[in-house]
């Protein structure tokens, strides 16, 4: 292969090499093409730059070149992050940054800004609260209280050119990891305290060196890229902006576990994902840094890529090495664990993205650089997806130890105006709700599993007033119990009944009785579940009903859903003060439950209505109400 890099001398050389070309180019245009964006039709923009720019006469190169840099580069880069705003379009060095931009604003960029120098005002971002504009991403408030180590150079290199990747100091972990013996690797990832950002937050580093030690020549290393919780798309984002970050983490998990094979489990749904890392594990085969004897260590390593069919189960280790070997997902009893019998019954390392995409950091940094970020027995950053009730949405990483209330005001924006912050769910269907009492709550490993929450995935959904809790809670049990393999009776039987209680609560057909025996099955479904699928499902029954339990008595004692959610406990009345007798309520009314004459007040029949609320939509007159 031309291009291979034979020993660490000549890795370094070309990383050299890489950083001096990208010195050369003056300006760089990033299309965010992250999912987000793509949708949003940034494909569309990437095309458009390219053609202004010919139109013009100007050369643009796409990827980083030894020989002949172009002065001025146009390329696709990963997710920034604040997906509401996109398509975004970042210009490198400089950080400025334009918001919501479509395939007309081209002309305005490359005449204003590529050639002209001037800011194109419209497009830079305002801040709701005060209209204030910021030009550069890095002062706009989503940024500035964020802190990014995996997330560093999603948005600002090309995800589909590993020259990008060496340009930013790309592999050089590896060659000092390379350098050093695997017990001395293990090391370092235990002194830095690593945990697992996959949810349990287990120790990264005792669990490579019980790797190292477990007794034979075959090994596996397994990369976790199943996320399948609603709303979640940290490791997603990680995938498709940077995708050798996370493969030098696994290269390197590689080497001090002793494995010679890994595998990234992606769920088919991330398709960009999944081509992207496809192009980049080809790319690193081509510079000699997955293969035989890479860089002349004697060290072999190679990847492969696994796609799931999306079951949720199979983000816990046992099911998704039972998947990738072709059986059915399904977790199986401990021990043996993953690390003692795991891919084929082989030790296997098994860490999820934003895991291993910390791990050249912390080996290029050191480990004292990573405890200094976070708070104590909780180091380094977490990646979170910012979603709900809130101004400003996306992808975040903070350092751990973060209040919520600084996520959520300092970088969310806080609730829209006129409404109030109510809780939030973290962690998806396996974490919890918290309150207000829970905003200067630090967000980490251990104070949430105080508070009956959890980390999980990372996703973190705000909620404002208008929420009813107790269909939050029976939206992600609806979602856990569709999910569970069914494999043990707890989780199997008890989200079906958890859920069925749930659904008689929403319609107003419970009892007080019914709270008590959900609280009971929770409990139950909790310690007696096999996985931490049905261990964490009936997190979100538990905190709801332990911080709302007056929402869920109004439900059953009242009959009524106090923010007027849950539409079977709806009671609709035309006001008769109000009404004029247009008619138009009783036309639209699919059950023909509103009678009456033009021109006089209507009126709706309880016994027939179905609580749809087209009267109120339809009503001019705000006559139609819902008590």
């Amino acid at each position: 292969m031309k291009n291979k890099l034979h020993t660490k001398d000549d890795l370094l050389a070309h990383q050299k090499k890489m950083q001096s070309a990208a010195s050369l180019v003056k300006t760089k245009i990033m299309i965010c093409a992250g999912t987000g964006c793509v949708a949003g039709g940034s494909l569309e923009l990437f095309e458009e730059f390219k053609a202004q720019l010919a139109t013009r006469g100007i050369d643009a190169s796409v990827t980083l070149q030894a020989e002949d840099t172009d002065p001025l580069q146009v390329a696709p880069s990963g997710c920034h992050g604040f997906c509401e705003m996109g398509p975004l379009v970042r210009f490198e060095p400089q950080g400025l940054l334009y918001v919501k931009v479509t395939t007309e604003d081209v002309a305005d960029i490359v005449t204003e800004t590529v050639l002209g120098g001037r800011l194109v005002e419209r497009l830079i971002y305002k801040h709701p609260p005060t209209g204030e504009g910021f030009p550069l991403e890095e002062e706009i408030p989503f940024y500035r209280h964020q802190q990014r180590v995996v997330l560093q150079h999603c948005g600002t290199i090309n995800p589909d050119d590993i020259n990008e990747y060496f340009s930013v100091g790309g592999y050089g972990a590896l060659v000092e990891t390379l350098a050093m013996e695997p017990s001395a690797v293990c090391r370092i990832i235990e002194r830095s305290n690593l945990r697992g950002r996959g949810g349990g937050g287990f120790p990264a580093g005792s669990k490579w060196e019980s790797v190292r030690r477990e007794p034979g020549e075959v090994k596996y290393v397994v990369c976790n890229g199943d996320e399948g919780d609603p709303g979640a798309f940290m490791d997603r984002s990680i995938m498709e902006g940077n995708p050798h970050l996370v493969i030098e983490g696994m290269i390197i998990g590689g080497y001090a576990a002793g494995a010679r094979q890994g595998y990234i489990y992606v769920r088919a749904e991330y398709p960009l994902a999944v081509k992207r890392l496809q192009r980049a594990i080809e790319s690193a085969r081509e510079y000699g840094l997955l293969g035989v004897d890479i860089l002349d260590s004697g060290f072999d390593f190679d990847i492969k890529i696994n796609r799931g069919a999306g079951a949720f189960v199979c983000g816990e280790g046992s099911a998704m090495t039972a998947s990738i070997e072709g059986r059915r997902g399904m977790p199986r009893t401990k021990p043996p664990r993953t690390v003692q019998q795991g891919l084929w019954a082989k030790p296997t390392l098994l860490n999820n993205v934003e895991t291993f995409a910390n791990i050249p950091s912390i080996i290029l940094r050191g480990p004292e650089w990573f405890l200094s970020i976070g708070s104590p027995n909780n180091a380094g950053t977490k990646a979170f997806a910012l979603t709900g009730n809130i101004l400003n949405t996306g992808l975040i990483e903070v350092p751990l130890g973060i209040t919520l209330r600084e996520i959520i005001n300092n970088i969310g924006g806080g609730v829209p105006e006129g409404r109030k912050f109510k809780a939030v769910q973290i962690g998806g269907p396996s974490g919890g709700c918290l309150t207000r009492e829970h905003l200067d709550l630090p967000i980490d490993f251990d104070s949430l599993i105080k508070a009956g929450a959890m980390i999980g995935s990372g996703g973190l959904v705000v909620m404002d007033d208008q929420t009813c809790m107790v269909e939050v809670a029976r939206f992600f049990m609806s979602f856990t119990q569709r999910e569970s393999c069914g494999k043990c009776v707890p989780c199997r039987e008890g989200t079906k009944r958890m859920l069925q209680i749930l659904e008689t609560i929403v319609q107003g057909k419970a009892t007080l009785a019914d709270l008590d025996l959900l609280a009971e099955l929770a409990e139950t479904v909790t310690i007696g579940s096999l996985c931490g699928l049905g261990k964490t499902a009936a997190n979100p029954i538990l905190t709801t009903l332990r911080y709302f339990r007056d929402e869920y008595e109004a439900h059953v004692a009242d009959k009524k859903c106090p923010v007027k959610v849950c539409k079977t406990l709806a009671t609709y009345i035309i006001d008769l003060e109000k009404c004029k007798g247009c008619s138009k309520c009783a036309r639209v009314c699919p059950a023909n439950a509103i009678t009456g004459r033009v021109k006089e007040p209507f009126a709706i029949s309880l016994q027939k209505c179905i609580k749809c609320g087209a009267c109120v939509a339809a009503c001019p007159f705000d006559a139609v109400l819902e008590v």
